[in-house]
């Protein structure tokens, strides 16, 4: 599915209409997606075909879209997520997030900088942005309303906010075997909120903006171990260590036959001795480190967890 590296990526025209009808097919029905992916026309595009076709309805598809950080002053919120859905021809999403929690300044830039190069920051009131999402759900324009790479402080800004109408029901984070997350995912568990994990199967190795000290989690040989023993990919065996932990997995691909075999992942389980060995893999390291806008105040990453 159209997942966190989109941002940096787009994707090739029709690529993202193909993937995602085979996703359908194959039967994922959770699609994550956001306006600056630039493919929602396709997501749409694929979704309303499959409905024409009768192969789902549009309760069957539960799709997120994002909040940029250019769109945080509470007075945009609305008309940017009205835009999302003008861009899919929907008439709801299933959930809405706040990709992160730092403002820029707002405008059609969606990086805006300064003559020097600097990214060009904007004042974070994440409670305004947040009622101002609170106020969208209520408007029926998402079911649901989240956010994604928020740190414990940040989360419990949200949960503390007085006259709190609606808590964030999931946190996007990265997470897998080398990334974990415990006590993120312990706090969240504590406050029903579901961690949905991007980068699953770790990330490309583009070093523009991803950590590469970080070996790649694929060639991981007790990943690829149990693979064996199981005849699964060392991919299906960290997709099946998330979802036994309770994470929400969002794997991201446009290749056909990885689409299905990302699915192939409910016909067996790993035992508690597994689950161990796949989690002392921890390293906590991250492969999205976002390194770029650490100086940002709202900067999530500076924070244990």
């Amino acid at each position: 599915m159209p997942e966190h590296e989109g941002r940096m990526l787009k994707t090739p025209k029709g690529s993202c209409l193909e993937s995602v009808k085979i996703a359908i097919d194959t039967g994922y029905r959770h699609i994550d997606g956001a306006f600056v992916y630039f493919n929602e026309h396709e997501v749409g595009q694929a979704i309303r075909e499959k409905i024409a076709e009768g192969r789902i309805k549009r309760e069957d598809i539960f799709y997120c879209g994002k909040l940029w950080n250019t769109c945080h002053p509470p007075e945009l919120v609305r008309p940017t997520l009205e835009k999302t859905l003008k861009i899919l021809q929907l008439d709801y999403v299933d959930l809405y997030i706040i990709e992160l929690p730092m403002a820029f300044k707002p405008g059609d830039a969606l990086y805006p900088k300064d003559e020097n190069g600097k990214f060009i920051y904007h004042e974070t009131d994440l409670c305004a942005t947040w009622e101002a999402m609170e106020a969208c759900k209520d408007a029926g324009l998402a079911k649901s309303i989240g956010v994604s790479n928020f740190n414990r402080r940040q989360l419990e800004m949200i949960l503390n906010k007085p006259g709190l109408k609606h808590k964030p029901v999931s946190n996007q984070v990265e997470c897998h075997p080398y990334f974990t997350q415990p006590k993120l995912l312990e706090f969240c568990r504590q406050h029903d909120i579901v961690i949905v994990g991007y980068s699953p199967l770790g990330t490309s190795r583009d070093e523009t903006w991803v950590n590469v000290s970080s070996p790649p989690l694929l060639k991981d040989p007790v990943l690829n171990a149990i693979g064996k023993k199981y005849n699964k990919t060392a991919a299906q065996v960290a997709l099946r260590f998330s979802i036994q932990r309770g994470v929400v997995v969002i794997p991201k691909s446009f290749n056909p036959q990885r689409i299905r075999e990302n699915f192939q992942i409910f016909d067996f389980s790993l035992t508690d001795e597994e689950m161990k060995e796949i989690a002392a893999l921890n390293k906590n390291v991250r492969y999205v480190e976002l390194l770029m806008w650490r100086d940002h105040p709202e900067y999530p990453f500076s924070d244990e967890y």
